[in-house]
C-alpha cells in the first residue's frame, strides 16, 4: 500500500470534496451545497460531464426494469418527477415523448407482462398495456404483437441539465476543480481523509507510482464522496484505511450506437426491444432535433483491471452494424440496407458480468460509514442508468447517509 500520507505537496482544509462532475457529481455537490456544506468537486476532465454523463441516451426512464424495492427503482421512480419540475423550473429542454416496449413475439409479450407487473408495483402506474393495432396505429413503422405504453418517460438535453446543476451549485459557493486526476488517500484518525491530487495531462499514460511523487495538491477534506463513474473503484482500492473487501469487482460494457442516415425520422416515440442481458437492448432513441439513433449493444470490455488513469476507446467499429440490422428489423422491418452510420459510444460501470444478470448485483451500490467503517466517506458504485435521471435523488440519498 503507497504511503499517501508521506507525500510532500501543498494541502488545503476543506470540508466536502466530491470527486467526479458527471451529472451526479454536480447534483451531489449541490445538494451538498445546499444544505450549507462547502464544497470542492474534483473532475479529471476539461469540463463538467465529459464522460458517461455525455455519452447515453438522455432518457428520462419511468422506473419499470428494476427489481422492486431496489435501489433503482426508489430513486428512478422519484428520479422521473424531480426531473420534469426540475427541467419545468430551470426551462431546460425536454420532451415527454412517451416509449413503446415492443413483444416481437408470444414469448416476449410474456415478458411485457411481467415488465408491467414490476413497473407498477415500483410506482410507475401509468403503464398500460396495448395491442398490436393500437401501438401501430402509433407508429406506422412498427411491428409487434404487443407493447407496454409508458406515457411518462421521455428525453432532455444532457448538457444544458449538466450546465444548470453546475450554475446552481457555484451559486451556492461550490469550487470545481477541472483537469484534476485523483490518485487516492488516507483515512485520518478522525474519519476525514486526504485527497491526493495531480493534473491531469501530465498524468495521461502513467502509473500511479510513477505520479506519486509529482502530486500537485493534498485536500484534507472532513467528507468525500467519491463519485468518479467508471474509476470509482479504481480511487477506492487507492485509499489507505479502506478495507479491501466493501469494495466491490467492477466490470465495464462498452454500447455503441448508430445514427439512420435518412432525414424523416421514422417514429415519433422512443421504441425499445424487451431487455436483454447487460442492458436494455438496441432501442430507438430520438433527441431534441430529432434525430434518430439506434443502440446501445452491449460489447464487454476484456479489463483485467483499471487505474485512475485508464483512459476507454469511445470509437465506434463501423463492422459492429451488421448485428444492428437483425435486431432493429424484428421491431422496424423497414430499415434500409446501409442505413446504418456509426455515431458515438459509452462504458457503463457494472457490478454484474457477463452471465451474472440474476445474481442480485445489478443494483446502484452507495456505500456509507455502515458499508466500510469510515464515517467521513460515501462511495458510489455501478451508477448506469437510469443514473440520468435519478441523480437529485440519489444526492439526496448521499446527504442522508452522510
Amino acid at each position: 500500500m503507497r504511503r499517501w500520507g508521506s507525500i510532500r505537496a501543498p494541502r488545503e482544509a476543506v470540508e466536502c470534496v466530491v470527486i467526479g462532475a458527471g451529472i451526479v457529481g454536480m447534483a451531489i455537490a449541490r445538494q451538498l451545497a445546499i444544505a450549507g456544506k462547502n464544497v470542492v468537486v474534483v473532475e479529471a476532465g476539461s469540463a463538467v460531464g465529459t464522460g458517461t454523463s455525455s455519452r447515453n441516451s438522455q432518457v428520462i426512464h419511468a422506473g419499470i426494469y428494476y427489481p422492486v424495492r431496489s435501489l433503482k427503482a426508489a430513486l428512478c421512480v422519484l428520479g422521473n418527477k424531480a426531473m420534469y419540475s426540475y427541467c419545468q423550473e430551470r426551462s431546460i429542454p425536454f420532451k415527454r415523448l412517451g416509449k413503446l416496449i415492443v413483444a416481437t413475439s408470444l414469448q416476449q409479450a410474456k415478458t411485457l407482462l411481467r415488465l408491467q407487473e414490476t413497473g407498477v408495483a415500483n410506482g410507475a402506474e401509468d403503464l398500460r398495456m396495448i395491442t398490436a393495432a393500437e401501438a401501430m396505429a402509433m407508429e406506422p413503422e412498427l411491428n409487434c404483437v404487443k407493447a407496454l405504453w409508458s406515457p411518462s418517460t421521455g428525453i432532455v438535453d444532457s448538457h444544458s441539465l449538466m450546465l444548470s446543476l453546475q450554475a446552481d451549485a457555484e451559486e451556492k459557493g461550490v469550487a470545481l476543480a477541472l483537469n484534476s486526476t485523483v490518485l487516492g488517500g488516507t483515512v485520518r484518525s478522525d474519519g476525514g481523509l486526504d485527497i491526493v491530487v495531480h493534473e491531469t495531462s501530465s498524468a495521461a499514460n502513467k502509473s500511479v507510482d510513477e505520479l506519486v511523487s509529482t502530486a500537485e495538491m493534498v485536500l484534507s477534506a472532513s467528507y468525500v464522496i467519491n463519485s468518479a463513474g467508471l474509476h470509482a473503484t479504481a480511487i477506492a482500492r487507492n485509499i489507505e484505511g479502506l478495507s479491501s473487501s466493501s469494495i466491490p469487482e467492477n466490470y465495464f460494457a462498452k454500447g455503441n450506437y448508430f445514427a439512420i442516415s435518412s432525414s424523416k425520422a421514422p417514429f415519433s416515440r422512443l421504441i425499445y426491444p424487451v431487455p436483454e442481458e447487460g442492458g436494455l437492448g438496441v432501442h430507438l432513441t430520438i433527441d431534441l432535433g430529432g434525430a434518430t439513433r439506434f443502440g446501445p449493444d452491449v460489447q464487454w470490455l476484456k479489463l483485467s483491471t483499471t487505474s485512475v488513469t485508464t483512459e476507454f476507446d469511445y470509437s465506434v467499429d463501423p463492422a459492429r452494424a451488421r448485428s444492428f440490422y437483425p435486431e432493429i428489423r424484428k421491431y422496424f422491418p423497414g430499415l434500409p440496407d446501409e442505413s446504418l452510420v456509426p455515431d458515438y459510444s459509452g462504458v457503463r460501470s457494472k457490478l454484474c458480468g457477463p452471465g451474472q444478470g440474476g445474481s442480485g448485483c445489478s443494483d446502484f451500490m452507495i456505500q456509507g460509514k455502515k458499508d466500510h467503517g469510515i464515517p467521513g466517506l460515501v462511495h458510489l458504485f455501478g451508477i448506469e442508468s437510469p443514473g440520468l435521471t435519478a441523480c437529485m435523488e440519489i444526492a439526496k440519498r448521499v446527504c442522508q447517509i452522510l
